[in-house]
């Protein structure tokens, strides 16, 4: 053999591992691009995967609406744990400031928040908070835990955007959610350097870590709903304000805004504690406990009032119990009893939903928005300026939540419109604020 075929020979499998080689790292390459990628996109709040892909396949593998639900939490919930939760990138709201708002002495990044009953046990407050809202509210919280109402108790009206639920104020009870929210403030404090004893806890908690206590992040606000166990009996006021400051006295130091809930439909007898005596007493009571809160910064109070108790006289006596018992503010509203016309104009309802609609429970969703609007206007024109509205019930865009704010609220949030839109529905409505605010039609001012 000649010395020109041995080096042939030689270099033929030096020039195919060389090939191999490169064909493997560009494959490799690719992958590792494909996953950055990917991994930049689906925990992006701005994919569109999380609408329209996300949200309907929690529907197909979960029939029932709350098992559903519950799912969602566990996904969230396990992906925040491996830092793979979707959450709203870059800093915008804090960069541009044009959706800025001050509430209760803080100056908050944007006027969003979501509401109570999205995370009722206080288990994932932070990935929601990554989401975008400025503030999230978790509860309700009852003193004692209970089991709310038989299942199934929450229902679907696909056509409509809608849900009608009974869930009867479930809840872990303000023990376990204490836990929750302490585990929280431990664990921010060892990742900043803290440590892990009591003086740490202090030091976050009095707001010496340079974040607000509750939310543990700066710009945004967490807020705590608290409501009575079904079995304090309504006629012992007495026994009512004690479970509203049972749960002040275990829950009040994580909280940026305790909610006091006197308006949920589902728990009977509820709504009457609305009337201005026993509300003023409620209220008084909270607002004592809320005072004594050992910590430096004390939360502020609010109420949670019924879109159902509207006539004047109801109005006037909530806004009379408001002021006397020195309430920082009140949210308008809840979900109502009644059963709004479908939407829009003359379309006829499935018969399926059609029957759903005869479920007991509340009902809510974009059939809500013009009502809420209305009460919006009517509480801000009876509260003294220096109580704080946030609106709730309807909202489904950022150009409805333009004009609840231009009508006398300073937040707007969202619980069936994220059920329907996703974990980007904050980001969407931010954005579509700025569409509007741009052509000169809307503000926040």
């Amino acid at each position: 053999m000649s010395s020109s075929s041995s080096a042939a020979a030689a270099l033929g499998p030096s020039v195919r591992s060389a090939i191999l080689w490169a064909v493997y790292a560009r494959f490799t390459i690719g992958c590792v691009l494909l996953l950055g990628f990917g991994y930049l996109y689906i925990t992006d709040t701005r994919a569109s995967i999380h609408q329209w892909v996300v949200v309907p396949t929690l529907r197909i593998l979960h029939t029932d609406p709350e098992e559903a639900h519950h799912a969602g939490i566990r996904y969230i919930k396990g992906l925040y744990n491996f830092n793979l939760h979707p959450r709203e990138r870059g800093d915008h709201d804090r960069r541009k400031g044009d959706l800025q708002i001050e509430v209760f002495g803080y100056t908050l990044d944007n006027p969003v928040g979501t509401s109570a009953g999205i995370d009722k046990n206080a288990e994932i407050p932070s990935a929601l908070l990554a989401l975008g809202p400025a503030i999230v509210e978790v509860g309700g919280v009852t003193p004692m835990p209970q089991t709310g109402n038989d299942k199934p108790r929450v229902f679907r009206i696909p056509s409509q955007n809608a849900l009608i639920n009974r869930y009867g104020l479930n809840s872990e009870g303000a023990e376990h959610v204490a836990m929750q929210l302490r585990e929280r403030v431990r664990q921010f404090a060892y990742d900043h350097g803290l440590g892990l004893e009591p003086e740490s806890e202090r030091i976050v908690l009095d707001g010496e870590a340079e974040v607000p206590p509750g939310s543990l992040v700066p710009g945004k606000l967490l807020a705590v709903q608290i409501a009575k166990n079904k079995a304090t009996p309504d006629n012992d006021i007495n026994a009512v304000a004690n479970d509203y400051v049972q749960c002040v006295n275990m829950l009040g130091k994580y909280a940026d805004i305790l909610v006091v809930n006197v308006s949920s439909p589902n728990t009977p007898g509820l709504r009457d504690l609305q009337a201005t005596e026993p509300l003023t007493k409620i209220l008084t009571a909270v607002v004592g406990a809320a005072k004594a809160t050992p910590r430096k910064g004390k939360p502020a109070v609010m109420v949670k009032v019924s879109p159902d108790e509207d006539s004047d006289e109801q109005i006037g006596g909530i806004c009379s119990a408001v002021a006397a018992a020195g309430v920082d503010g009140v949210i308008v509203g809840n979900t109502t009893k009644k059963r709004p016309d479908a939407v829009p104009v003359g379309y006829i309802m499935p018969a399926h939903e059609e029957k759903l609609l005869t479920e007991i429970g509340g009902y809510s969703g974009p059939q809500m928005f013009e009502r809420t609007l209305k009460l919006v206007k009517r509480y801000r024109s009876k509260l003294e300026d220096s109580k704080v509205l946030f609106a709730t019930g309807g909202i489904t865009n950022g150009k409805q939540c333009l004009e609840i704010l231009n009508a006398g609220a300073s937040v707007c949030q969202m619980y069936t419109a994220m059920m329907y839109g996703g974990v980007g529905t904050a980001t969407r409505w931010k954005q579509e604020m700025r569409e509007a605010m741009k052509q000169g039609k809307k503000s926040i001012q």
